[in-house]
């Protein structure tokens, strides 16, 4: 009704103007029956009030459904015969609904097709770089041992890529288990082991329980390896240490991933976890790509857990993935 009464807005002030203007006309003329004139007013408002009723009854749907356009597109094609122009007006609707369905569907299938084409693509680089490991890692010589370091690099680029492709479905490439969170942990360690010897830092892990976590263990070790790339990265000073705290707080279980490295200034924290933000410390550090941390929050949030941050600039940070309810804690038996 609102919206039915500003459209007639300047209808009735033309009317109103209009009858103004005439009863001006008859009053210069000379007539004074005033009567009359109130009596035709009334009359000529009165066709006017029909007009308005008959026009808002014919079009009530229509406005109703543009003063709520989530109803509207919830009922869409679904609107009650109307007035010529907001017939038209349904019909282009539908068309251009149409179009836009058909371009959303287009657009969906070359994503798609994007999506397929980067996961074969990385797979087929996978080949190349395993054999290159495979040709270096048993020499000794510097060449060799900066060539293996390189197709480290390339190998976390590779799965940076493959797991960005498919976090948009996410829903279908991931499998909940009980993993043991100590196990895991040092697992994702000895992974990183000539990381670790490159940069000649130290993982230190202490788990004051053993805990059995429910999550995907795929996502999650890619989740833990981000992390710990980013701790020994930005750990500049030699045999600095990360320290893995496992424990329990109530019931939840928390992982703790502390580093001595040169922190994140104050004025960077709220922007960590956004998509390509390098911060200060990108600009000291070329390898920065501002998307581990915006991954890692990503990832955490599909399969149910919480990423905490804290740091200080020269004094480290300590990233804390909180995982809720825990499957079993138990002091184990030396």
């Amino acid at each position: 009704m609102r919206l039915f009464m500003r459209e007639q807005r300047p209808l009735i002030a033309v009317y109103a103007l209009q009858l103004i203007v005439i009863t001006l006309v008859y009053w210069l003329d000379g007539y004074r029956h005033w009567t009359i004139s109130l009596y035709a007013a009334l009359l000529s408002t009165c066709l006017l009030a029909a007009y308005l009723v008959f026009r808002y009854v014919t079009n009530r749907s229509f406005y109703r459904r543009l003063e709520d356009p989530r109803a509207a597109i919830r009922g869409f094609g679904e609107a009650e015969p109307g007035s010529p122009l907001s017939d038209s007006l349904q019909q282009l609707l539908k068309t251009q609904h149409r179009y836009y369905l058909a371009e959303i569907s287009e657009q969906q299938s070359k994503i798609e097709g994007h999506r397929h084409f980067i996961n074969q693509w990385v797979h087929q680089m996978k080949t190349p770089l395993s054999v290159i490991h495979l040709m270096v890692q048993n020499d000794d010589d510097p060449k060799a041992v900066a060539i293996g370091d390189e197709v480290d690099r390339l190998r976390k680029g590779l799965e940076m890529v493959l797991y960005t492709a498919r976090l948009d479905t996410f829903e279908h490439d991931f499998l909940v288990e009980t993993l043991d969170l100590e196990q895991l942990v040092r697992s994702v360690v000895s992974a990183q082991k000539r990381l670790f010897i490159r940069r000649k830092v130290f993982p230190v892990i202490e788990m004051e329980k053993t805990l059995t976590i429910a999550s995907d263990e795929k996502w999650l070790s890619f989740v833990l390896t981000q992390i710990v790339t980013n701790a020994v990265r930005y750990t500049t000073e030699e045999n600095g240490k990360i320290r893995f705290r496992g424990f329990a707080r109530g019931r939840e279980a928390v992982l703790e991933i502390a580093d001595e490295g040169v922190g994140i200034p104050e004025s960077d924290l709220p922007r960590v976890f956004d998509a390509y933000f390098t911060g200060e410390n990108g600009r000291s550090f070329q390898e920065s790509t501002g998307m581990g941390l915006y991954l890692v929050k990503q990832v955490c949030g599909k399969l149910g857990h919480r990423v905490e941050l804290e740091s200080r600039a020269g004094r480290g940070t300590t990233v804390r993935i909180v995982f809720f309810g825990i499957v079993q804690s138990y002091n184990p038996v030396r």
